[in-house]
């Protein structure tokens, strides 16, 4: 064929391409390169029919490529030659309806509010500080979706009819507007109202113009965003930020915080460049940063990390021209342990009771989203949270995990259900005990069928019978099978890198059901997707208790003192023991010497417990994970000394404590202490590590389980592994605690499946 010969091809993209402004961007990759033919929406992704010269067709076909918007992710362009000509220009035609078809496109995430709109804020007179306004490169997908193909009447903007102005501008290939879904605008979309004891309006200036003077005034206002409510103070308020606590009886957690701009960021907090990126990002998630220690006490509670963010949505831009402070608390808006609240009568029942006002807005929120948490670790983004921003984002894996349905953990929720050769991990769901969190994974999960078109056959779950994710799918009438906690942590990340071979897995957590009926936390395994084999662990020790241990890491530390020094450890001078009854004392010791619902445990997020509440850090938690928290807070940076520790068969730990003991009684300062227990779990992993290797061959390593949020743990393991030689990868875009349990579970039964190891009922 001779270049100059006319080429007609129909050309399919699969990814993130709804939603996304992608239509608009190839009409106008078309035009430039003087291609006739169409472009539509399709429940499985974007299709094209283009005719043009040769040359015009590849480069056409590059800038497809090249230059999508920021926010869409293509997996696969697929081009077949085709028998239709086109002439007359491009065009975008109207979607297809579903028919049927089995492949169906991604779902956007909710996408912060981009540059140009908050210009037309400032210009356009029909837009005027409204604060719904988005166009294609920006604004709500996920939270306002209902179904598939990704039109304006399979969002809750139906309601909302455009007027002619809006109309004109969706239906105008060259603007910015085009088929953007939500757009509306002063004369036809959503509002915002303000609703206080004494005050109600609708008016858009005195709602900003309120919220601001109520938060001035140190008074707390729940606020409507794109997934869900929030509650907000002044974070400079320090009687504001504890009256906030009271209220939502948050005794210690940290508090999110939203910032201004980026300068006022590095005003409060030290962050590099990576971090400033990711926290500037369209995704815009919290992003935890180390502290200046300039903001009220109340925020942090000593932790001297801040979960700090940026604004998203043109509401935030627009409160803080209003606000004399440069820093707002911004905390989920719930009460404790249930699920984000979503819903305007939700909001006026639960937290009009515990705020000073609301400000709400009529547009439906469909699909619950908290906002994403991450840390930068090494110079890489890592995922503590995945929501607003990533759900629902696919997982790429290797082979077909269609019909599969994952049901993850029982606290950090999230499930995960196989379409072809992906994983959909859903948003954030929580802890599962709560009644309010269960209903919303039951939901959830019936969504998610519907808008990704799977009707699962297999589901798979956790060890644990007693998880209620356990029991739904034990309740579902499918194929189940089971698989244990931490083989699940490491295919999680196996699965985000597309590993599918026999790697060394060092998975440490918290708690998880091992196959001998005992609490694991600390293995280190030789594995693939298939099968694993446990090589080592810590050893175990008596949890006095069970679940309780967990909320009082005293429990923990008298347990490992009881066991290495029986009973002379009482006649030791350790303040925390100060705070203990000698009767509940006695029982302590009764109820390990009976046996008494004191369960073994490997678990080195209970070893971390011990360690904390040994050096009175933390004897009673407020919050999960708080005394391992407090323990890294205080880790001295340039101490390199490390305790001793013996390997016989388990990781024996008799010799470290008689040395902590020791250093405590000659008055060692707890931040050389908690460093050198640090470094001694770092070397209990790169020794292990090399030992597996020697005896096996296997050079990549895989690191995950929720110990591994712990930023001094994870940077000093990572560099000493590599340093040694090892390919080493610990999970990045899916959580590494339980958050990405579902996805290890779906990809470990896909993998069995294919091997034939599952049978359909």
């Amino acid at each position: 064929m001779k270049k100059d010969s006319l080429e007609h091809v129909t050309i399919r993209i699969n990814g993130l391409v709804q939603g996304v402004g992608f239509r608009p961007f190839v009409y106008r990759a078309a035009q430039k390169n003087n291609i006739s033919g169409w472009v539509k929406n399709r429940s499985e992704g974007i299709f094209i029919e283009a005719s043009g010269e040769m040359m015009n067709i590849d480069n056409f076909i590059s800038d497809l490529k090249s230059k999508a918007p920021v926010a869409a992710q293509i997996e696969n362009v697929l081009i077949l030659p085709s028998i239709q000509a086109h002439k007359n220009g491009f065009q975008i035609i109207l979607s297809d309806e579903y028919s049927g078809e089995k492949e169906i496109t991604q779902i956007g995430p909710d996408i912060a509010v981009c540059a140009n709109c908050l210009e037309d804020i400032r210009k356009q007179p029909h837009r005027l500080n409204y604060p719904f306004t988005n166009c294609t490169n920006c604004g709500p997908r996920f939270s306002i979706i209902r179904d598939l193909p990704y039109d304006r009447n399979k969002t809750t903007m139906d309601v909302f009819e455009m007027c002619p102005t809006c109309a004109s501008e969706y239906e105008n290939p060259t603007n910015r507007r085009f088929h953007a879904q939500p757009v509306a605008c002063l004369n036809c979309g959503p509002n915002y109202m303000f609703i206080s004891e004494n005050v109600k309006t609708e008016n858009f200036e005195e709602v900003l113009e309120l919220t601001a003077r109520y938060l001035t005034e140190g008074k707390i206002v729940a606020i409507k965003g794109i997934g869900g409510f929030f509650i907000a103070c002044d974070a400079l308020q320090e009687y504001s930020v504890q009256h906030l606590r009271k209220i939502k009886i948050r005794e210690g957690k940290p508090f999110a915080i939203m910032f201004r701009d980026v300068e006022t960021v590095t005003q409060y907090c030290a962050a590099n460049q990576k971090e400033i990126d990711t926290l500037d990002s369209w995704r815009r998630p919290i992003v935890i940063l180390r502290s200046k220690n300039l903001l009220p006490e109340g925020v942090s509670n000593g932790i001297n990390t801040i979960g700090a963010l940026l604004p998203y949505m043109p509401f935030h831009y627009l409160l803080f021209e209003k606000l004399k402070t440069a820093a707002i608390v911004f905390t989920s808006g719930n009460l404790k342990d249930e699920p984000i609240i979503i819903e305007n009568n939700d909001a006026k029942e639960k937290l009009g009771l515990i705020c000073d006002a609301l400000v709400i807005y009529n547009r439906i929120i469909y699909n619950r989203s908290d906002d994403s948490v991450l840390q930068v670790v090494n110079n890489k983004p890592r995922i503590m949270r995945r929501s607003r921003g990533w759900a629902p984002n696919p997982v790429n894996l290797k082979f077909n995990s269609d019909g599969i349905l994952a049901t993850g953990a029982e606290l950090k929720n999230t499930f995960c259900l196989g379409k072809g050769n992906q994983g959909i991990l859903s948003q954030h769901i929580g802890d599962l005990k709560d009644f309010e969190t269960f209903s919303f994974y039951e939901k959830s999960i019936v969504q998610f069928q519907k808008m990704f078109r799977v009707k699962p056959e297999i589901i798979v779950h956790d060890l644990h019978p007693d998880y209620l994710s356990t029991k739904y799918a034990l309740s579902s009438g499918l194929s189940t099978f089971s698989v244990q906690h931490h083989h699940a942590h490491i295919a999680s990340c196996m699965a985000e890198f597309g590993i599918d071979e026999q790697v060394i897995g060092v998975s440490f957590d918290g708690a998880g059901l091992g196959d001998d009926g005992n609490i694991w936390g600390s293995e280190f395994m030789v594995c693939d997707l298939d099968r694993y084999q446990l090589v080592t662990h810590f050893e175990y020790i008596p949890m006095p208790g069970g679940d309780l241990a967990a909320k009082e890491p005293w429990r923990m530390a008298v347990s490992w003192l009881y066991k290495v020094f029986g009973r002379d450890f009482l006649h030791f001078d350790l303040p925390f023991l100060e705070k203990i009854q000698d009767e509940k004392m006695e029982w302590l010791l009764n109820a390990i010497n009976g046996n008494i619902n004191c369960p073994l445990t490997s678990s080195c997020g209970r070893l971390f417990d011990a360690v904390s509440a040994l050096l009175n850090l933390c004897t009673h938690s407020t919050f999960e994970a708080e005394a391992p928290m407090r323990l890294e807070n205080i880790a001295a940076k340039n101490e390199n000394r490390k305790y001793t520790y013996k390997q016989a068969g388990v990781i024996v730990f008799s010799e470290m404590f008689t040395e902590i003991v020791r250093d405590l009684q000659q008055k060692t300062g707890p931040e050389t202490i908690s460093a050198k227990f640090h470094n001694t779990i770092s070397s209990i992993i790169t020794e292990g590590v090399k030992k597996i290797s020697k005896n096996t061959g296997l050079n990549k390593v895989v690191l995950s389980g929720g110990t591994f949020q712990n930023r001094y743990l994870l940077e000093r393991t990572e560099n000493n592994l590599l340093e040694s030689g090892f390919n080493v990868f610990s999970n990045c875009s899916v959580p590494c605690n339980d958050g990405g349990i579902s996805l290890g579970q779906l990809a470990i039964a896909a993998k069995r499946r294919n091997l034939n190891k599952i049978s359909i009922n």
